[in-house]
């Protein structure tokens, strides 16, 4: 994706019911627009979380007030169910019970904070319990796709549980033998259910890419939903999107 339409759709993704009126008018797919929702709602609430918790006396005090948090969590443009967190915590909720309720809204005997949990769990589709089902499937569906790959090619690999405790780091896919794709030759293959954008590149290179080429050499991620086009991946790393697919390796010979 050229980076001016990365920019147009990111910067328009600022609400959830944002995502099925872009859908229609920019004619994209909904789980793209899903994925780049996600990614741009984690970043900003990592970067105001300590702004949001400063107002949470406050926040409290409306909620004591009769306001109601998914309210208060959509005029302030930050996740329900981590502002719920946030001002629950600040009134003595230890955060097991927290998540307990989250999980169960049912298993909350006071009538009123049963309803807030439902209203939070409802209105937030990244932090909540459905939410992050989803983005786990995704990741699985990801690494499932390829797998599918190499099974089609006959690839062998060790997968990330095959090497546990082998390696300080592994890859999602580390290969039997190293294989020829576009001309690179790789030895592993770390599988991203996201979007590659500047940011989330630098991330996946800082924790993953970089100490997976210092342990096995070059090797290539995949985001399956695409990347910003001209962007430079680190040293001894390959992009590729979901066209990894359609993709035919050559096997090396090793020596």
């Amino acid at each position: 994706m050229k980076y001016e339409d990365y920019k147009e759709i990111y910067f328009r993704l600022r609400k959830f019911s944002d995502i099925d009126r872009l859908t229609k008018s920019m004619n994209l797919d909904r789980e793209l627009l899903l994925v780049l929702y996600t990614q741009r709602t984690v970043r900003d609430a990592t970067k105001r979380f300590h702004l949001v918790k400063a107002q949470a006396p406050n926040i409290l005090k409306k909620w004591k007030s009769g306001k109601s948090m998914a309210a208060m969590a959509k005029e302030l443009n930050f996740p329900p169910v981590l502002l719920g967190l946030i001002v629950f915590q600040l009134d003595g909720m230890p955060r097991k019970t927290f998540w307990k309720y989250i999980k169960d809204p049912n298993s909350c005997n006071n009538q009123r904070m049963k309803k807030e949990m439902e209203k939070i769990n409802k209105a937030d589709m990244v932090y909540s319990p459905a939410g992050m089902e989803i983005q786990e499937k995704r990741g699985v569906w990801g690494e499932k796709r390829l797998q599918d790959w190499l099974g089609i090619h006959r690839l062998g690999y060790k997968t990330e549980e095959d090497l546990r405790g082998k390696f300080p780091k592994t890859p999602d896919v580390l290969l039997d033998h190293p294989i020829e794709l576009n001309g690179t030759v790789i030895k592993w293959i770390e599988s991203k259910a996201s979007f590659g954008d500047e940011i989330e590149i630098r991330k996946n290179a800082r924790r993953q890419l970089k100490p997976y080429t210092e342990l096995f050499g070059k090797g290539a991620v995949v985001y399956w939903f695409g990347y910003i086009e001209g962007l430079d991946p680190p040293e001894g790393v390959t992009l590729f999107g979901e066209e990894l697919a359609e993709m035919m390796p050559v096997k090396v010979n090793r020596k």
